[in-house]
């Protein structure tokens, strides 16, 4: 069953998704499978520890670099020692005009998977992709959240089960629960 974290992202998300076309983009999933339901032209997984995306660009299996329309990192980034590397590592593995799907948690417990490293509101995450080399204004940066699923997170169990009958999904803003950002990588 769905988080109630992820209901709002997960859906603000698959809309950004196909606003892009999927059918005709090739994309990369870091330990992930949120890009899983949709039907790219190629799909391709990277997962830790096998693959670890601070240490270099995207390869493929005879090790050399690939690039990708899309890039997908749903709630790893939090996870990653050095995001600020990984970041340009994924500038690096895009296509000119290629896109980076980031979604991220912001106010919820500790979790370490193995390491809980880092969190961003809406606009951290946005000055943090405009420092790792994306132009501002090809960033869009969203973020969701509420007391309700606040007091959820805390009061337990974690994550919290979403229950339609109950949960409420108003977003109060200053108030985020999770954040994300589609950026596109400058066209040459």
């Amino acid at each position: 069953m769905a988080s109630i974290n992820r209901i709002v992202m997960a859906k603000a998300c698959r809309t950004l998704v196909r606003q892009l076309e999927p059918e005709t983009l090739d994309v990369a999933e870091i330990s992930g499978k949120f890009g899983a339901n949709f039907s790219f032209r190629s799909y391709d997984q990277y997962w830790f520890p096998e693959y670890d995306i601070c240490k270099a660009p995207l390869i493929d299996a005879n090790g050399s670099q690939k690039l990708y329309d899309l890039i997908i990192a749903d709630q790893v980034w939090e996870h990653l020692d050095r995001p600020y590397l990984a970041t340009q590592h994924i500038r690096q593995s895009l296509r000119p005009g290629g896109y980076f799907l980031v979604a991220v948690p912001f106010f919820v417990p500790l979790h370490a998977a193995p390491h809980d490293c880092t969190r961003w509101s809406a606009r951290g995450l946005k000055n943090f992709l405009i420092e790792c080399g994306f132009a501002e204004e090809n960033i869009l940066s969203e973020q969701w959240g509420n007391r309700w699923a606040g007091v959820r997170n805390v009061v337990g169990p974690f994550p919290p089960v979403y229950q339609p009958e109950t949960d409420k999904l108003e977003n109060e803003d200053d108030f985020p629960i999770t954040t994300w950002a589609l950026a596109q990588k400058e066209q040459l």
